[in-house]
């Protein structure tokens, strides 16, 4: 299923959530609907903009370690209790992402560390079988 032709959207106030073709054009248009997202609510600029790269993480991570074919990964996206939720399931529950430091000179493998240091708070959810939910929380700021 092309989920690029047939994206599924459900958008309230506080909860977005998008099936997308874990391909690199997938994960750049999560990345896309996430900022339109965020600009519609008026997110501050440092919160928008420190989601916008985790979801590109997160989304690129899904596309790349997480992509079986024919299955989609999930962006969402929620806003409750002064805290941004960013989520990303994929069907590949079996490939945990893993925290490690890169050789200095690799040209991947940063993208964990990357969201230690822009998210408040960050982790991994299993299940149902076979999905993984990475998440990563951002608290924004009191009105």
């Amino acid at each position: 299923m092309n989920s690029e032709k047939s994206t599924q959207l459900v958008s309230a106030t506080d909860h977005f959530s998008v099936l997308l073709s874990p391909t690199p054009r997938g994960a750049r248009l999560a990345r896309l609907l996430a900022t339109d997202w965020m600009r519609d609510r008026d997110l501050p600029h440092p919160t928008a903009e420190a989601a916008e790269h985790l979801v590109a993480e997160l989304a690129a991570n899904a596309a790349t370690h997480g992509r079986l074919a024919g299955r989609d990964f999930r962006l969402a996206l929620l806003d409750r209790d002064a805290t941004l939720r960013i989520e990303v399931t994929d069907t590949r529950g079996d490939d945990l992402p893993s925290r490690r430091v890169p050789a200095p000179d690799a040209e991947s493998g940063r993208g964990l560390l990357l969201a230690e240091a822009l998210a408040d708070r960050w982790g991994v959810r299993l299940g149902p079988v076979p999905r993984k939910t990475v998440w990563a929380e951002l608290d924004l700021p009191h009105p």
